[in-house]
């Protein structure tokens, strides 16, 4: 069963319901419901104080948006873009987080060409912040790789693409 946005099976929700994993484990959705209204409600008379001259309506400032707002409420609206993992023991979370974002970039599919190879790169440069190797790829072949980015995109299943990452990861 599917609502009208998301999957499920998402790990964003708990299982079998529409209702988001929240810090406070607040599994009634009108409630949930009822603190996001209030969030709200104070992030537009924060953010409406806060506008000025220099305010740059950008993809940083919507971002901080949804941060700002919800971050009290959620533990995923202030992912910190998936730095400080250079951890060896947070390499299984890594990979997994990089799988996330590489599959909703791949289903984003933003230029007309060439988007797979841009991804890799945007990807290879975070793992370089976080200390690793660009991710290698030689375990596989584009084949895998590819019916891997197919899944993740139609199924919403990036277990395949994980692994491959996960393989790949070097110190």
């Amino acid at each position: 069963m599917a609502s009208k946005y998301h999957l499920v099976d998402n790990s964003y929700y708990y299982n079998n319901s529409d209702v988001p994993i929240n810090k406070y484990n607040i599994q009634d959705k009108e409630t949930l419901h009822e603190i996001e209204k209030e969030l709200l409600e104070e992030a537009y008379s924060i953010f409406f104080e806060e506008l000025n001259s220099t305010t740059h309506f950008n993809e940083a400032y919507f971002k901080s948006l949804h941060r700002r707002t919800f971050e009290s409420l959620y533990e995923w609206a202030e992912e910190n873009y998936i730095k400080e993992y250079e951890a060896l023991e947070k390499k299984e979370l890594f990979a997994h987080r990089l799988a996330y974002y590489l599959c909703e970039l791949n289903a984003l599919h933003p230029f007309y060409e060439l988007n797979g190879r841009i991804t890799r790169l945007f990807i290879d440069m975070i793992v370089a912040y976080n200390g690793y190797e660009f991710i290698d790829y030689s375990h596989t072949t584009s084949q895998e790789y590819l019916q891997a980015s197919i899944e993740c995109v139609q199924f919403a299943d990036a277990s395949k693409l994980e692994a491959i990452l996960l393989q790949g990861l070097r110190k």
